[in-house]
């Protein structure tokens, strides 16, 4: 059975961006080690455009082959004019109001999101599934998933959009390792306790 993993990037007081969702400011912190890192760890979670720009296009998927997104994460993305930000992915995106997808390469779920996740995580063979964000879409999916690749950069918002936009009842998850690095910057992981 394939996983859903939240893989997200948030400051040390848990927000992953600012009140409207801006979490451009977390940019700064993504140096020369921290590159390496994402290029040899986790490359599919660089978006097509910047694996180009960064030179590692050419690298294949390690961890995913399949990327979901609510609606307001996209529309960052539609707004540069790019309607297909992870080519190199097959792509989902969760929206009730989005309509027709603005590209054949990416498809809309308005309806029965849990129904295709589950669908996607039984999948035979493949890569794992890549939870990209935002906040209320992790809240919605949060029985799903399976790992937590929490991002924490040394900065504070003090209030933004938390890393669950949704209520909801504890779900205890096991430390499965921590990396640092000379920014500051730490990647924690945990898995589900099932």
């Amino acid at each position: 059975m394939r996983k859903l993993t939240y893989y997200v990037a948030c400051s040390v007081d848990g927000f992953i961006g600012d009140v409207t969702g801006d979490a451009t400011a977390m940019v700064s912190f993504v140096d020369e080690e921290f590159l390496d890192f994402l290029k040899s760890q986790y490359p599919e979670t660089v978006p097509t455009h910047g694996r180009r720009a960064l030179g590692f296009d050419d690298l294949e998927n390690r961890r995913f082959d399949t990327i979901i997104q609510g609606r307001a994460s996209y529309d960052l993305v539609l707004k540069e004019g790019n309607p297909s930000p992870y080519a190199h992915l097959r792509q989902y995106v969760a929206s009730r109001t989005l309509g027709e997808s603005p590209s054949p390469d990416v498809e809309i779920i308005a309806d029965g999101l849990l129904d295709k996740v589950r669908e996607l995580k039984a999948e035979d063979g493949g890569l794992d599934i890549y939870l990209c964000g935002g906040s209320r879409l992790a809240g919605e999916l949060r029985d799903e998933i399976d790992e937590l690749v929490i991002k924490t950069y040394p900065m504070v918002y003090g209030v933004g959009m938390p890393m669950f936009g949704a209520a909801f009842d504890a779900a205890r998850f096991t430390f499965g390792g921590v990396r640092s690095f000379g920014n500051g910057a730490v990647v924690r992981t945990y898995y589900r306790d099932r």
